[in-house]
């Protein structure tokens, strides 16, 4: 959870003067457009004509690795686009092939899972970061007015984060969710607190149970003494005890970064 996010202002962006320059120039922007963003819209199925049952083996090769607009494109640059030459590569046997498909398939929708569940993680440090402004004891010595601007910008920005849906499903049972649902609840009282001393002892103390009762993917416990991690509050380590393996970590990383950013906040007052 990235707290210290860094400002990006739009007009950046909007610097750079258009010239208009002869097909040069229009050739190398298309080219660096290629290289920066593929549409979904462009990806086609060309893979999937390998499947047709009267298929040669030639041609099939040809459309699903060197044919088409995007010949050559390697299996790892695209969600959408497979590579089945492998499985074309000997005589036709339909389960081989679309084993083979299903399998490079397979790794693409974990590994796009995987970037969404880094997208939610971003958003949710970005609401995170607006607490913490909002909570910031700078903020609460300004005047009226100026602290008033600040709350409306911070509204602003919030509304349109919130334009920015992320739906990972997690499976959780019941007791599961009640259980984040505990934790979130501490972790946000503790951001509100406004003093960054009792925010941070209270942060270290959720750190700790965070260390001290954590459980392997085959469901072993693995406890540390107290004595070597200090004091734990037991009511978020019972909490936390009853999240999903995969909830357990992320809440363990927000705790790591928000305790950075309680350490620049201490060091500075």
């Amino acid at each position: 959870m990235d707290i210290d996010v860094p400002t990006v202002h739009p007009s950046e962006y909007h610097h750079h003067h258009h010239h208009h320059q002869p097909s040069n120039n229009s050739s190398a922007l298309s080219s660096s457009a290629a290289n920066v963003y593929h549409s979904e819209s462009s990806m086609n199925f060309d893979y999937l004509q390998g499947l047709q049952a009267g298929s040669h083996l030639a041609s099939s090769s040809s459309s699903a690795v060197g044919g088409g607009n995007g010949g050559g494109v390697s299996a790892n640059s695209s969600y959408g686009l497979v590579d089945d030459s492998r499985a074309m590569d000997r005589p036709f046997n339909a389960n081989e092939r679309f084993v083979s498909i299903m399998d490079q398939l397979d790794a693409r929708v974990e590994r796009f899972r995987k970037d969404a569940l880094n997208l939610q993680e971003k958003k949710d440090y970005l609401l995170m970061s607006m607490d913490l402004i909002k909570s910031n004891e700078m903020l609460q010595n300004m005047s009226e007015a100026e602290r008033e601007e600040i709350m409306l910008y911070i509204q602003r920005v919030s509304l349109r984060l919130g334009t920015v849906e992320l739906n990972v499903r997690t499976v959780r049972d019941n007791s599961q969710e009640d259980s984040l649902s505990q934790i979130n609840a501490l972790i946000d009282t503790m951001i509100k607190m406004g003093d960054p001393v009792i925010a941070r002892q209270r942060c270290q103390l959720y750190l700790n149970a965070c260390c001290s009762s954590t459980m392997d993917p085959f469901g072993h416990m693995d406890a540390v003494p107290e004595s070597d991690l200090g004091p734990i509050d037991k009511k978020f380590e019972s909490a936390l005890l009853g999240c999903t393996l995969d909830d357990q970590k992320n809440i363990k990383k927000r705790l790591q970064a928000l305790m950075g950013y309680l350490n620049k906040q201490t060091v500075n007052n």
